[in-house]
């Protein structure tokens, strides 16, 4: 697992290890240029004081699930070479692209908090702990769905371009944009069984005191991320020969 994230990190951006730095400022971007759109565009935060916070609060869950697990997908079509050792497993593959993945958004959560602290913007949420359990949900639900995504790609390779597809649909309902509890309940209670949006729901709770809470089901996230991540596990395990044959 190790040689393949030394791996990941030389050859994915300009043959340099410290390339990797540009896999963390691409979701900084991403997050920065939507917030000035949006606030220039005058659109006002319909929580907190700072519409900057309120977009941010959404953005960073849903990017970092889109992040992780489309470059899950991608883990085994990028890195075949290496299943040529019989020492590198597929999981070994998958999971090092997760774990660079996951520290990327780790930096990319702290240069967030450079910025908004010389902007003089408190980047402090109302409940550090949920915000803390939000994200870690996110990181676990990411996980279990890049798994599944990941051995199916080993065997259709296409299905990646699909799942990068996916991803806008997944960013679109996500609420990050929007607040859904403000929706009738015709509306709203459907859209609260996507995952994605049980993530930015329980971050925006975390950061809003007086945020509606009716649509967070702290347990159903938990329980979808562990149940997924069981899945691909599974059918990684169960289908490992014939993974190996065909890469």
């Amino acid at each position: 697992m190790g040689a393949v994230i030394l791996r990941d990190m030389r050859t994915r951006f300009f043959n340099h290890g410290l390339g990797f730095i540009v896999q963390s400022l691409w979701p900084l971007f991403h997050i920065l240029v939507v917030m000035m759109i949006n606030v220039s565009a005058g659109r006002a935060a319909p929580y907190g004081d700072n519409p900057m916070i309120f977009f941010a609060s959404g953005l960073m869950p849903a990017l970092l699930f889109i992040y992780i697990s489309r470059f899950m997908s991608l883990s085994i079509i990028l890195n075949k070479p290496m299943l040529s050792f019989p020492v590198v497993r597929i999981t070994d593959i998958l999971f090092a692209r997760a774990f660079l993945e996951v520290t990327a958004g780790f930096i990319t959560i702290a240069l967030m908090w450079v910025i908004f602290t010389v902007l003089g913007i408190s980047p402090y949420p109302d409940d550090p702990v949920q915000a803390i359990l939000a994200y870690l949900a996110t990181i676990l639900l990411a996980l279990g769905v890049g798994t599944i995504v990941g051995v199916i790609t080993s065997f259709l390779p296409i299905f990646a371009t699909i799942y990068a597809l996916m991803g806008i649909v997944f960013y679109v309902t996500s609420g990050c944009l929007f607040v859904t509890s403000n929706f009738p309940d015709q509306i709203a209670i459907p859209m609260s069984y996507n995952p994605v949006l049980q993530c930015v729901e329980w971050m925006r709770t975390a950061y809003f005191e007086n945020y509606s809470d009716r649509l967070v089901n702290r347990e159903y996230l938990v329980a979808f991320g562990a149940s997924t991540l069981l899945v691909g596990l599974i059918g990684e395990r169960a289908l490992r020969r014939i993974l190996l044959e065909a890469n």
